[in-house]
């Protein structure tokens, strides 16, 4: 068991379900717009449109809501009309109105690992967007302190870790992304725990070995068998 760690926590898809409330938008959208033949690649053609959009626009609602506008445009060969920009609205309700769904044994976890350790919170996208999120998590109070970014790189760690006096090697980042959580954590001279999910984002995949992260669980309450 390791005693008195620093545990830094990601927020989408690690502590609160995130992901799949997007895909469930993506998947009536292609009913939408896309004969059944069309799917994969209207799939892929939206895929690469928010990879793109992300750079200029960032993380969130507001660039997945232009990301999908980007692509009616492109497969219809025109600019979407009010009508169709309203449809959008409508497939968009699921992430502009609702609470936050925590994941499975989290509430607890944390409860219990807050006594052992100190935790923080660092999560990337639109600043008003990710507050929400973590306001209405009821969870914000286990955290020493929380950290919205606009991207999770090697620097946002390497920064983190000096901003905040951080002994790196006591310092674990949680996450289930191996591009933004797992790979700059350790590059940057942290441990790290992948803990995956079934939904993370395609734009968050990056080529990856489990065994290389500290450690690899199944599940977030496994934490409490080594923290």
């Amino acid at each position: 068991m390791f005693k008195g760690q620093t545990l830094v926590f990601d927020a989408d898809d690690t502590l609160w379900e995130n992901n799949v409330l997007f895909e469930r938008v993506i998947d009536g959208f292609l009913n939408w717009v896309s004969a059944p033949e069309e799917r994969g690649r209207t799939r892929t053609l939206l895929d690469e449109i928010e990879a793109k959009n992300a750079v200029s626009l960032g993380y969130g609602a507001e660039m997945f809501r232009q990301s999908l506008r980007d692509c009616l445009e492109v497969v219809n060969g025109r600019i979407p009309t009010a009508e169709e920009n309203a449809r959008i609205e409508e497939l968009l309700t699921p992430l502009t109105d609702r609470g936050v769904e925590l994941i499975e044994g989290v509430a607890e976890t944390l409860v219990a690992l807050a006594e052992n350790h100190e935790l923080l919170l660092l999560t990337k996208g639109n600043l008003e967007e990710q507050q929400r999120k973590v306001d209405a998590s009821r969870i914000a109070h286990h955290f020493r302190s929380i950290h919205i970014v606009p991207e999770k790189n090697v620097d946002t760690y390497r920064q983190l870790t000096a901003d905040l006096g951080l002994d790196a090697g006591r310092t674990w980042m949680i996450g289930n992304s191996p591009k933004s959580d797992i790979l700059p954590a350790l590059r940057a001279g942290l441990k790290a725990v992948y803990i995956p999910h079934e939904h993370t984002w395609v734009l968050e995949h990056e080529e990856f070995r489990p065994e290389d992260a500290t450690l690899a669980l199944r599940g977030f309450a496994e934490l409490l068998e080594h923290f």
